[in-house]
């Protein structure tokens, strides 16, 4: 039978995404699954790895059912997902306890201990990224301090597609892009560092041997092809990080090309091909073979509306029951109505701390300029500026570090938004093209079984095949003066109310 089809499977942080492409990109079938986010004490946040693989297993079914093709069909299965995680495994396999993800600090004491003990500097040296509680590396030792019986029983530390990998073929990987997940791993050489393993207690044995994100590591297992519903023997790419499969899936493969995150996390993403890190972001390397991506992550994406959704929208799903309007699209009709710079209401969108470019895990959401006039329309307005904001910060940064974005390439749910999308290209003063937004990340994932099996040649041929924009979105610049104003007032917010956040 003949192999027409790739299957892209992506580990989100609200639900997993599985879509199935055809050599031109087309979606012929996506299904999602869904799973908790668990918040036991404040500055915890963690997922159980065997509900993502429940929900996997249940996506890729729904796919297969609804594109009507046999699983034999599908010529291999790049995974990606989430980053940071730290999943402690024995040595048969078992999951050993909850992972902290992206959005937990419960470490930060460590960190600082760390910082101070071995130097930031030395650390920064090795690693290119600043030591944060958000990353893998404290999270490993909080389990040491923390969960003995935990600790004493792990054979390996895996990364979110490196355990669906693990549960499809029985291998054991560690994929090139999530491996600056870890302050002992070289930046500069993409390799563990063990000098630095030693300093920091982490057992070189937990972590497992790097490989290239489009190396395919094993093939579907007998056990897994009848709980996925998948051909036993397809094969299975090691899959790399969300950010960086979004990145390629959005047809970023050339130096400076620049993807704009629309996640449930926001940021960018700057492909590089040399090494350019800053202690203010985030440096990895892309899942391209030779490239680097400088990175700007932060909390308030695509989650803060749906955070605001859920909240707040209770007349807006009342509605939708009788127009068929999703509460969404309600409430970017009202923003739409309310003018740039929301009358002066600015947010702040740090909902889970902040990453890049302040690196706070006290940060806190903040409205200011709140008045009897103020409409929920100028709230959800001011939402999607304040996120606007947050990718300015990263983009101003990036390019203070010698690295400048001219095209923003838009993914994720947030870049079905035409008023979001603007409100970002006005805002950063950037051009927005807009590729498929909902698949961009699952797309990537997929191209790299593509390359990996020799579906595609390589990866020029690969974006050439699948990758169209839709649609381009240009700056106003008279619009853009507007939010310069509250850009100004959205920095002097967070420097003048950070110290309080840390005592809140």
């Amino acid at each position: 039978m003949k192999q027409l089809y790739l299957l892209g499977i992506d580990i989100g942080t609200s639900a997993c995404k599985a879509a199935l492409f055809d050599r031109k990109g087309q979606v012929l079938a996506a299904a999602n699954g869904e799973y908790p986010v668990y918040y036991p004490e404040e500055g915890w946040a963690e997922q159980n790895p065997e509900e993502w693989w429940s929900a996997v297993c249940e996506a890729v079914r729904q796919v297969i059912r609804k594109a009507g093709i046999q699983p034999e069909e599908i010529a291999g299965v790049g995974i990606d997902g989430q980053s940071w995680s730290a999943i402690a495994i024995d040595k048969g396999g078992k999951v050993l306890t909850n992972t902290p993800i992206w959005m937990d600090t419960r470490a930060q004491s460590i960190c600082d201990r760390l910082n101070e003990e071995i130097g930031e500097e030395e650390i920064f040296r090795i690693a290119g990224n600043s030591l944060q509680p958000s990353y893998t590396t404290a999270k490993i030792l909080w389990y040491k301090e923390n969960l003995p019986e935990v600790y004493s029983k792990i054979y390996k530390i895996l990364q979110s597609n490196s355990y669906i990998a693990f549960k499809l073929t029985g291998q054991i990987s560690q994929d090139l892009s999530q491996g600056y997940g870890l302050h002992c791993f070289d930046m500069r050489t993409g390799q563990w560092d063990e000098e630095m393993c030693k300093k920091m207690g982490i057992p070189r044995d937990f972590l497992p041997e790097i490989v290239p994100s489009d190396r395919i590591i094993g093939t579907v297992t007998k056990k897994a092809a009848e709980e996925s519903g998948l051909a036993e023997g397809t094969p299975v790419a090691a899959g790399g990080l969300d950010a960086a499969c979004g990145t390629l899936g959005a047809g970023v493969i050339h130096p400076g090309e620049t993807q704009e995150q629309g996640g449930q996390a926001g940021g960018m993403s700057i492909c590089i091909e040399k090494y350019q890190a800053d202690p203010r972001l985030i440096l990895g390397f892309h899942v391209i073979p030779g490239k680097w991506l400088l990175q700007g992550g932060t909390t308030g994406g695509g989650g803060v509306m749906r955070w605001f959704e859920k909240e707040f929208a209770d007349y807006e799903r009342l509605m939708r029951e009788q127009t068929g309007i999703s509460s969404l699209d309600q409430l970017n009709e009202i923003a739409e109505k309310v003018k740039p710079g929301c009358d002066g209401l600015v947010f702040l969108p740090y909902m889970a701390g902040e990453r890049s470019p302040i690196w706070n895990p006290y940060a806190k959401g903040v409205f200011y300029g709140l008045d009897f006039s103020k409409t929920k329309g100028h709230m959800v307005r001011a939402c999607m500026e304040g996120v606007a904001f947050s990718l300015r910060h990263n983009l101003e940064t990036a390019e203070e570090a010698g690295a400048k974005a001219e095209i923003l390439r838009a993914m994720g749910g947030s870049a079905n938004s035409l008023l979001w999308t603007q409100i970002k290209s006005d805002v950063t003063g950037k051009t927005m093209a807009v590729p498929a937004s909902d698949t961009a990340t699952t797309l990537g994932a997929a191209l790299l079984a593509g390359v990996g099996t020799g579906f595609y040649k390589d990866y020029e041929e690969a974006v050439a095949e699948t990758v169209k924009v839709t649609r381009k979105h240009q700056p106003d610049p008279e619009k853009k003066a507007v939010y310069d104003k509250n850009y100004e007032t959205y920095l002097e917010l967070y420097r003048s109310l950070s110290g309080l956040m840390k005592k809140a």
